[in-house]
């Protein structure tokens, strides 16, 4: 049995999250520990390469959340962009696709977790992002949307504006 609940607290601990963190603000000082923070994190849609998220989420500081075991807050918001050519896969323009999972990351030890699944809007030509926490006995009703226009695409050859010559 203590070798079960040890496998499952690194399975769980384990989690590989495919988002990288932008940076993150303070919200809450704590004498020990790491601060209460809003933390901004981008992922791009595995199935969809053109488009990508931006997430901001809330996440625990304190002793608590330094060592992984504190539960973050379901405070969520999202926005997703296009960023290149969009080529929607058949399951996604065909609707069977809606309500697939495209992000999650744990928010507590074992029982929470921050979900991004995708609809597509066919009448609109338009993928929507929805952003939730579940738990799993009570879920939260807090969520965020985000839509991205499906636009055409051309690739111009223009350079990034920046110093040049220097």
């Amino acid at each position: 049995m203590h070798t079960t609940l040890i496998a499952l607290t690194l399975l769980c601990l384990s989690t590989v999250t495919l988002a990288e963190e932008i940076g993150s603000v303070s919200t809450k000082f704590k004498w020990m520990g790491p601060n209460d923070k809003i933390v901004i994190e981008v992922f791009q849609d595995e199935e969809i390469p053109g488009v990508v998220c931006y997430l901001s989420r809330a996440k625990t500081g304190g002793v608590s959340g330094a060592i992984g075991v504190a539960e973050d807050t379901s405070d969520a918001s999202i926005e997703c962009t296009q960023i290149g050519p969009i080529d929607l896969p058949d399951a996604v323009r065909s609707g069977k696709g809606d309500g697939d999972e495209v992000f999650k990351k744990r928010t507590s030890l074992v029982f929470k977790s921050l979900q991004v699944v995708r609809f597509y809007d066919a009448p609109r030509n338009a993928l929507v992002y929805l952003s939730y926490s579940d738990r799993v006995i009570e879920g939260s009703p807090k969520s965020s949307v985000s839509a991205v226009a499906i636009q055409p695409w051309t690739n111009t050859g223009a350079q990034p504006q920046g110093k040049t010559g220097q």
